[in-house]
C-alpha cells in the first residue's frame, strides 16, 4: 500500500507562501512609506493572526520494521518539503491562544501531520514582533520505510508536543513576513504489537518555518476613565455633615487610584472615593464639590466630577408622640414617647398634659396614670421647645377600657382517692386515702359557701363463678358504695355538714372517687357531665373499721353404709 499525505493543497500552499514572498521583495520602484506620528499602544496590535508558509522538519527517532531477512531499526529521516499553518486570536496585545496544522510528507509510507492548541505571547516593537508559543495536541505518523515493496508500518495518531518562537516583520499594512519560527517538537507513535511492522517510535524533532502571517482586526486602547459623584443629603441644615461619593469607571484593576476632593470655601476631609463635608460654619446657600480620580499621567487616566448640596435656613422643631400600650384596664398606666426633632440639632426640653388621669415626666417619655379617670379616650399632648423659643406639639390618645364583669364560678376538680388495694373491702376508705380527704375538707371548711360533690367510679367487675357468688356486687353497686363511704367519712371525720355533699357515680373505669368543689353559683352538671346521683337511702355507708368475714366452705365426708 503507498500512501501519499502531502496533497494537491499542500503543494498549492507551499506555491502561494512563495510567490507572496517574491511579489512583496521585488516590487519595483516601491519606496517606504512615510513616518506618521506614533500611534496609541495598543493601536497596532492584531487583533487576531493567520500564518501560512513553508517547513521544515528535522526528526530524530527510530522505529523496528519486520522484513524476510529479520528485523530492521530503521531511523526518520529529515523532511524538507512540508507547509504549514497557524491561527492566533490574542486576548489583549501580549497574550492569545493559537491553533496550528503542519504536514511534512516524505516517501511512500512515511511522514508527518500535527494538529494543535495552545498559547502564544508577543512582544510588538514597532516594525518587528517576536513571539514564543507552547502548544499540544496530535501527531499522526508514518513508519520509515526504505523498500517501497513494505512492509509498512501503518499511519496512527500519537501525542505531540511542541514549543517555540520566532520574529515577524511587518512588510504592509495587514501582512507581514515571519522570518523565521523555529520549534522544538515531541511526537509519539504506537503501531502495535511485534512482529511485522509493531513497535513504538518516540521522536525529538526541531521544526523552520517560514511564510506570511495575515493581520486581522485591531486591539482597540482601553476606554477613558470616567468619574461621577453625588453627595447625601443634597440639603442640610448648618452642622450636618455631608457625605459625597464618587464611582469612577474603566479603571485598570492592576493600577492604584489616587482621589482628592476640593471646594471654594469647603472643608473636605478624605481621599477615598468617600469623603465629608462640615458644613458647621456655612451661610446658608448653594455650595459645589470637585472631585479627581487618576490612576496615570496618559491621556484618559484621570478624570473629574462636580456635585452640588444647599446649607438651609434653621426651621423650627418637629415631634410625634406614641402611647404604649394604646388601650388600657382602669388603673393601669400606659408610658407616651415623644420624639422631638431640631432640623438644627438644637438642644430640645419637653412638657406634658393630659385630658384625664395624671401624667409626669421629663425628657421624651412619660407615664400616665388612669387611676380615677373615668372609661374612654384619654388626650395626651406633647409639647417641645428648642433654645430659639420655638415650639411643637403633638398628641396621642389612650382608651381605658369598661371594668369586665367578673368570671363566672366553675367547679374546681380535688384530688382522687384510690380502692385498689383492698381486694376483700373494695369500697372500704383505707388510711391512704386521708391525706387526700383531709384537702378536700381544708377546701370545704375555708369556702363555706361551697359544696362537695364525691364520683364514685369502678372498674368492670368479671361476673360470679358458681352458685355462691350469686349475689356478688355490680361494677354500680361499687362505685356508688365507695361514694358514699367516702362521704361518711367526710362527715364523721372531719365534720362537714352532710348537706354540703352530693354521692353521684360516674363512668370512669377505674376504682377511685373524683373530688369536686362547687363554688356557689356553679353548676356542677355543666362543668362535669356524665354523672348519676346516688340514692343514699338505698345504699348505706360502711364502717372503716368492719371487720372481714372469711368463707369457709367445709366439705362433708361422705362414707359408705356398713354392710
Amino acid at each position: 500500500m503507498h500512501f501519499r499525505p502531502f496533497s494537491f493543497s499542500g503543494r498549492a500552499l507551499l506555491l502561494g507562501c512563495a510567490m507572496m514572498l517574491g511579489a512583496s521583495a521585488a516590487l519595483p520602484g516601491q519606496t517606504p512609506a512615510p513616518a506618521g506620528p506614533p500611534a496609541p499602544a495598543d493601536q497596532g496590535a492584531s487583533r487576531m493572526d493567520i500564518f501560512g508558509g513553508y517547513s521544515y522538519l528535522a526528526p530524530h527517532g527510530s522505529v523496528n520494521t519486520m522484513e524476510p531477512n529479520g528485523t530492521v531499526n530503521q531511523s526518520y529521516s529529515s523532511v524538507n518539503f512540508g507547509a504549514i499553518g497557524s491561527f492566533a486570536y490574542y486576548f489583549n496585545r501580549y497574550v492569545g491562544g493559537q491553533v496550528e496544522y503542519a504536514n511534512h510528507p516524505n516517501g511512500a509510507n512515511d511522514g508527518f501531520q500535527t494538529a494543535q492548541a495552545g498559547i502564544i505571547f508577543r512582544h510588538p516593537t514597532g516594525e518587528m514582533t517576536l513571539f514564543v508559543h507552547g502548544l499540544a495536541g496530535g501527531a499522526r505518523i508514518g513508519g520509515p520505510n526504505t523498500d517501497p515493496d513494505g512492509p509498512f508500518h501503518p499511519y496512527t495518531w500519537g501525542p505531540a508536543l511542541t514549543a517555540g518562537g520566532g520574529l515577524d516583520y511587518e512588510i504592509g499594512h495587514h501582512v507581514a513576513w515571519r522570518v523565521f519560527q523555529a520549534d522544538y517538537e515531541y511526537m509519539h507513535a504506537d503501531f502495535g504489537p511485534e512482529p511485522q511492522v509493531g513497535g513504538r517510535a518516540n521522536i525529538d524533532a526541531a521544526r523552520l518555518s517560514t511564510g506570511l502571517v495575515l493581520h486581522l482586526g485591531s486591539i482597540a486602547p482601553p476606554p477613558p476613565v470616567q468619574y461621577a459623584c453625588v453627595v447625601n443629603p443634597a440639603s442640610v441644615f448648618p452642622g450636618e455633615q455631608v457625605t459625597v461619593t464618587g464611582t469612577a469607571t474603566n479603571l485598570n484593576p492592576k493600577k492604584t487610584a489616587s482621589y482628592s476632593w476640593t471646594g471654594q470655601g469647603l472643608t473636605v476631609g478624605g481621599t477615598n472615593p468617600t469623603a465629608t463635608i462640615d458644613t458647621g460654619s456655612l451661610q446658608p446657600g448653594s455650595y459645589t464639590v470637585t472631585g479627581h480620580v487618576t490612576e496615570g499621567a496618559k491621556a484618559g487616566q484621570s478624570a473629574d466630577c462636580t456635585a452640588q448640596f444647599t446649607v438651609k435656613q434653621f426651621e423650627p422643631p418637629t415631634i410625634s408622640c406614641t402611647a404604649n400600650p394604646s388601650t388600657v384596664k382602669p388603673g393601669d398606666s400606659s408610658t407616651i414617647t415623644c420624639n422631638g426633632v431640631s432640623p438644627q440639632s438644637r438642644p430640645l426640653t419637653y412638657s406634658y398634659s393630659a385630658s384625664a388621669g395624671s401624667i409626669n415626666g421629663t425628657g421624651n417619655t412619660a407615664t400616665l396614670s388612669t387611676t380615677g379617670a373615668p372609661s374612654g379616650s384619654i388626650t395626651v399632648t406633647g409639647t417641645v421647645q428648642d433654645d430659639k423659643g420655638q415650639t411643637a406639639s403633638a398628641t396621642t390618645t389612650v382608651n381605658v377600657e369598661a371594668p369586665p364583669p367578673p368570671p363566672a364560678p366553675r367547679t374546681q376538680t380535688l384530688c382522687s382517692i384510690q380502692f385498689d388495694k383492698d381486694k376483700r373491702r373494695p369500697a372500704r376508705v383505707d388510711n391512704e386515702a386521708k391525706a387526700c380527704l383531709d384537702d378536700v375538707a381544708l377546701n370545704a371548711q375555708q369556702k363555706a359557701d361551697a359544696s362537695l360533690v364525691v364520683v364514685g367510679n369502678s372498674a368492670p367487675v368479671p361476673a360470679p363463678k358458681g352458685r355462691h357468688h350469686a349475689k356478688a356486687p355490680t361494677a354500680a353497686d361499687l362505685a356508688a358504695q365507695r361514694a358514699v363511704n367516702t362521704k361518711a367519712y367526710l362527715v364523721t371525720e372531719k365534720g362537714i355538714d352532710a348537706s354540703r355533699i352530693q354521692v353521684r357515680t360516674g363512668t370512669n373505669s377505674q376504682n377511685e372517687v373524683e373530688d369536686y368543689l362547687v363554688p356557689a353559683g356553679a353548676n356542677f352538671d355543666n362543668d362535669v357531665q356524665g354523672t348519676t346521683p346516688v340514692d343514699e337511702n338505698a345504699v348505706k355507708a360502711q364502717p372503716r373499721k368492719a371487720p372481714v368475714h372469711h368463707r369457709r366452705h367445709k366439705a362433708a365426708a361422705k362414707k359408705p353404709a356398713a354392710q
